[in-house]
């Protein structure tokens, strides 16, 4: 779900003019969940620009109060979100743990990496969604091995998947994110970075990404 439509295309725009999105139709991207995609979203580029990540950083830390009231904790998804967790649980003056794919495979063994209470109320913050499965493993993570109570998910982008929604109901999260693809791919046109064509392209892929991948 997408709060404020303005964040919603600021974001956006945003991350074109640091080209975040990445458009390949003729060699597509091989995301981790096997999907092939002619467009890439890397968000963690928004780091290495501080006027940009200070605006990301700024409009997470006001939907988390907006959205859950305030948390007693911040938890970011390994890799990809643990820059921007952290500076949104140092925006709200709050304590900050990342979760790990899996638990390692050493030392203490762990998955969550922090100091986390048993029944906080957690956040966790995320870079992009695609299907939403690593993030929900963060969730279970966050769950079963500190009874975690989760008040919901807030993650940069989101391409809007029906699948990534239907996760997200399913294990009974609430998601919402500063953009999605409809206003990235929107915003794109409108600033030339896609022609028409492209632009066609993109919504084809999005309506149906394995039929997409076969026909290509």
């Amino acid at each position: 779900m997408i709060l404020d439509d303005n964040t919603a295309q600021e974001t956006a725009e945003l991350l074109l003019q640091i080209n975040a999105i990445k458009l390949k139709p003729q060699d597509p991207f091989t995301w981790s969940s096997g999907i092939k995609s002619p467009i890439y979203c890397d968000n963690r580029i928004v780091l290495s620009y501080p006027p940009i990540r200070n605006y990301i950083k700024g409009e997470m830390a006001k939907q988390v109060e907006q959205l859950y009231g305030k948390p007693d904790i911040i938890a970011g998804v390994a890799t990809g979100a643990i820059g921007i967790g952290a500076l949104v649980a140092d925006a709200l003056s709050l304590p900050f743990v990342y979760v790990r794919p899996q638990p390692k495979s050493h030392g203490r063994q762990n998955q969550i990496e922090g100091q986390l209470e048993p029944h906080q109320n957690v956040v966790v913050i995320e870079d992009l969604i695609s299907t939403g499965q690593s993030s929900l493993n963060a969730v279970k993570a966050l769950k079963n091995e500190a009874q975690a109570n989760i008040k919901g998910l807030l993650a940069i982008f989101s391409y809007g998947f029906d699948e990534a929604v239907k996760n997200f109901e399913d294990a009974k999260i609430q998601l919402n994110t500063l953009s999605n693809y409809e206003h990235l791919i929107q915003k794109a046109f409108d600033t030339r970075y896609l022609n028409r064509d492209e632009l066609n392209l993109l919504k084809t892929w999005h309506l149906n990404p394995k039929a997409w991948e076969s026909s290509n």
